[in-house]
């Protein structure tokens, strides 16, 4: 993604294509995850680079979507989520959480958890404030504060724990700071904050009024350890905005549905935002997915828990055969590994390199890190695949592997 630098150039002084664009779309790239999909497909490779299951979602949920739209719930729902699913979703925070959300003030359901985040920016955030993000990042983070015209201030974690420490953190605050950005399940590391890290960041907020904007689309997918929801802190509920979404526990990535938990007054400024952006999410597919958090519960979170595990680890086993190093995932479903012992060349190079000649498709680490080299020997495979493609992926990195090294 590169830096985000602050500068103002004077139009008349800019080469032509930049007269013609906003300056905002100048601070950031495209997404490099989508482009290595566009590389896997080009040399069909086994895409490992684009978080997508190649697996089925959950027959339930699929008969209730074709039920809903034969029963045609096919038109626009009230903008900011159906009944059913809003219900769904503060009787599920309840049960699993002890969280009491108002379904009427507090919830919005957006077009996936990417809208939900620049929704959430685009209400929040003023232009000149500042918005800690913890770094390696998912991708959409700094383009959303950039688009706010606010500046993202990176704090990079260290590998291989990849730990949240208080002095850092505390350094980066400034009187402009307005949020600090949680993903916990983390994409890209894999780790899963816990109590004592969370309640540092809860701390901090409540010491310097600052915001909590919480991605937790991976709540349900933790192998280590246990998820905590920010808002349930004490003195947090009301300054957390808590982001989720159903594409990732449901297998339904192309469904697009996200939501959001925040206080009723951020949620109000956050409505006006979201309705203007893409008015509302699909409304059969939003009943479908109120019949899966319904019906599916926790013996389903359970078992979906199980199965990452089992593709990890086969995953695990065969990076660990090729050479990469890494550290062991402790929630959601991506690795980020290492290859300098296969390669000395650039994160884009070798991961397109591997794309054409080794088949298998990963996204560059630099993707993940404001400082591009940080990433520089870095790449990110997603493991949320069959069994079989994990296999047929792990024979081909060895074989890769193999080569490399004569």
């Amino acid at each position: 993604m590169g830096t985000f630098p602050v500068f103002h150039v004077p139009r008349a002084k800019m080469p032509d294509p930049y007269v013609r664009t906003a300056r905002r779309t100048h601070l950031f790239t495209e997404s490099v995850i989508r482009e290595m999909t566009r590389v896997a497909h080009k040399h069909d490779a086994i895409n490992l680079a684009q978080g997508f299951p190649d697996f089925p979602a959950p027959q339930l949920l699929k008969d209730a979507a074709c039920a809903a739209i034969q029963e045609d719930i096919n038109q626009y729902s009230i903008t900011w989520g159906t009944v059913n699913l809003r219900e769904a979703l503060a009787k599920k925070y309840h049960d699993l959480y002890g969280m009491e959300v108002n379904e009427d003030r507090e919830i919005t359901v957006t077009c996936g958890a990417t809208e939900a985040m620049a929704a959430v920016m685009l209400s929040i955030v003023e232009p000149g404030d500042e918005v800690i993000i913890l770094e390696p990042f998912y991708e959409n983070y700094g383009p959303d504060a950039v688009l706010s015209d606010a500046t993202p201030v990176f704090l990079t974690l260290e590998a291989p724990g990849y730990r949240l420490e208080k002095h850092r953190l505390e350094a980066l605050i400034t009187r402009r700071t307005r949020a600090i950005v949680v993903n916990t399940p983390n994409n890209p590391t894999g780790r899963v904050f816990d109590r004592e890290e969370l309640q540092m960041i809860a701390d901090l907020c409540l010491q310097y009024n600052v915001l909590a904007i919480t991605d937790e689309i991976y709540e349900h997918i933790y192998y280590e350890g246990e998820h905590h929801v920010l808002a349930t802190l004490e003195g947090m509920r009301d300054r957390t905005i808590t982001v989720s979404g159903l594409s990732k526990t449901f297998s339904v990535t192309g469904w697009r549905i996200g939501t959001i938990i925040a206080p009723p007054d951020l949620t109000d400024a956050i409505r006006k935002v979201h309705d203007f952006l893409t008015v509302g999410a699909p409304a059969p597919l939003q009943e479908a997915c109120a019949v899966g958090i319904r019906k599916l519960g926790q013996s389903y979170y359970e078992g979906l828990t199980a199965d990452y595990r089992d593709r990890r680890d086969v995953f695990l086993s065969a990076l660990k055969d090729s050479g990469f190093k890494f550290s062991t995932p402790e929630g959601a479903y991506y690795v980020l590994a290492d290859f300098g012992d296969l390669s000395s060349e650039d994160d884009t190079t070798f991961s397109k390199r591997l794309a054409r000649d080794g088949g298998v498709a990963p996204v560059p680490g630099s993707s993940f890190f404001s400082v591009p080299e940080r990433g520089h020997s870095l790449v990110r495979f997603a493991f949320c695949k069959k069994i079989e493609t994990l296999q047929a992926a792990g024979e081909r990195l060895r074989e890769f592997a193999t080569k490399a090294r004569s």
